[in-house]
């Protein structure tokens, strides 16, 4: 059996055995339904220990099964395809954009869902604040790593391939709801982390690389940002539907369908032709290529992939986007996820605040496509720059709650206007980033970036767990000072990439036998 047909086996095999031990997790938290879904101290039974063998199994079949082939000898072709970047959008545009949208309401659930799942957590576990701040640190580590990891891994095995296997490290690591110690939740909640850090530089750079460029900017912030306001608004709803009938626990066991949502959506998920071109395997190229309506050509030489490269400041660009990204991470993995206990201590109730959260993320959700408008319309940089303002302007609303006067206009717009900048910032972030780099080191970059919008949480979880977190209100003004520093780094120096020919970025891809 040669390996073209192992390996699809090995994959699917590999997603049936991470499914089956997850499934052997279940009775145990079913048997706690009469115990409000307590499982604290109870000892792991013999289906739990198969289920983790299991699923550390079907993990490694995937990622055997998920191993890129060498090109075939011969593979090269005469013919030239037209770039991407001229082709008009069709169907398979369409499909792609539908698909990654979706991938990133998933990924963007999984870090959201933490701050809903803490308060009854510590409840179970008997938790001081200071011990509870373990399992964001956790997250946030996890993700922090696997963004620089998968990136790394999507500029060598592609980007399908690290969208997929952080796709069944989402079903595996659901069995974080089974899990009767807080230790063992924290080392869960790592690979759960590692698996949503991987997919969001990925799924940008496979975007970035497919769609034409004049529709490039728009769609990669309606994609991004749809995303970013659809896992918050599927973590809050999903909270406040679930959890007073199912417990906190009930949030992690979503991996599973969502997870396997997503591989059911493979067939879907295309690899970028622009990587194929780069490792030599252009039949596959050709086939992915004419799926988006290019069309064949002689080969010659490309007068755009010849013109003088673009975006050359990569070590200015990776420090300013750096510092956008761990102010961002402030907002999201700090002040975002303190706001659900901050409230609970104001008199809310967790059903409340939950669903008061969802409501400000659905009031801003339309806002992404203000975002995408200016971004693609207008100016990348200055939609940046727009809103990381709006973020500010948030962080002030919520400030002034607490001057008297100002407390009677309640929390919904100031937080309205900080899920919504903190969305676009992130919308526009990514997009912007993946503008910058050429292709060889654009998985990795935007894994970096990527990277550096968790490392703040990092640093606010850090300062948690030693007992040294500033108050609310002084997390509050810092991130009104870093985002004022932000706006001033991309207003001085930020590059316009708006319409940019990613031809005249990337170096040329042969596309003709030598």
């Amino acid at each position: 059996m040669g390996s073209s047909r192992v390996k699809p086996l090995a994959f699917w095999g590999g997603c049936a055995a991470v499914t089956a031990g997850v499934l052997l997790h279940l009775p145990m938290f079913w048997m706690a339904r009469h115990i409000g879904w307590r499982l604290a101290d109870m000892p792991m039974d013999a289906g739990m220990v198969s289920g983790m063998g299991l699923i550390l199994l079907g993990v490694a079949m995937t990622a055997y099964g998920l191993l890129p082939d060498r090109p075939l000898a011969g593979a090269a072709t005469n013919l030239r395809m037209s770039p991407i970047e001229d082709a008009p959008l069709t169907p398979a545009h369409w499909r792609l954009m539908i698909v990654l949208t979706i991938a990133l309401i998933v990924d963007v659930m999984k870090p959201a869902s933490l701050g809903f799942v803490v308060p009854g957590m510590r409840a179970e576990y008997g938790l001081a604040k200071a011990a509870v701040a373990w399992l964001p640190f956790a997250a946030l580590l996890g993700t922090f790593v696997g963004s620089l990891i998968w990136g790394v891994l999507a500029d060598i095995y592609g980007r399908r391939a690290t969208i997929l296997l952080s796709s069944i490290l989402f079903v595996g690591t659901s069995i974080c709801g089974a899990m009767p110690s807080f230790a063992w939740n924290i080392g869960m909640c790592f690979m759960m982390g590692a698996a949503a850090g991987g997919l969001l530089p990925v799924a940008y750079a496979l975007l970035a690389e497919t769609m034409p460029s004049r529709h490039r900017g728009w769609a990669l912030v309606i994609v991004g940002g749809l995303g970013a306001a659809g896992g918050h608004l599927a973590a809050s709803a999903l909270s406040a539907l679930l959890q007073p009938l199912f417990g906190w626990r009930i949030m992690w066991f979503l991996n599973l369908p969502t997870g396997l949502l997503l591989i059911a959506m493979s067939g879907l998920l295309p690899e970028s032709a622009k990587f194929l071109m780069s490792r030599g395997r252009f039949d596959e190229a050709m086939v992915v290529l004419a799926s988006f309506g290019s069309i064949l050509r002689p080969a010659g030489p490309d007068p755009a992939a010849s013109a003088p490269a673009a975006g050359t400041g990569l070590v200015l660009n990776s420090v300013i986007l750096s510092v956008v990204g761990l102010t961002w991470s402030g907002i999201n993995f700090g002040l975002l996820l303190w706001l659900p206990a901050d409230l609970v201590a104001r008199g809310y109730s967790i059903g409340l605040t939950s669903k008061l959260l969802a409501q400000s993320a659905a009031i801003a959700l339309p806002m992404v496509f203000l975002a995408a408008l200016l971004y693609s319309r207008w100016s990348s940089k200055g939609a940046l720059a727009a809103m990381i303002g709006v973020s500010a302007a948030g962080a002030l609303g919520l400030i002034l709650l607490d001057l008297p006067g100002f407390s009677d206009i309640g929390p919904v717009i100031p937080i309205t206007l900080l899920i919504f900048g903190s969305t676009g910032l992130l919308a526009v972030l990514m997009p912007y980033s993946s503008e910058l780099f050429p292709l060889r080191v654009r998985g990795r970059a935007n894994g970096l970036i990527a990277g550096s919008t968790k490392f703040g949480g990092l640093i606010a979880q850090g300062a948690s767990l030693l007992a040294i977190a500033p108050s609310i209100a002084g997390a509050e003004w810092f991130l009104v000072a870093a985002l004022t520093l932000s706006v001033g780094l991309i207003t001085l120096f930020g590059e316009e990439t708006r319409g940019r020919d990613l031809r005249t970025l990337d170096a040329q891809i042969p596309m003709a036998a030598e």
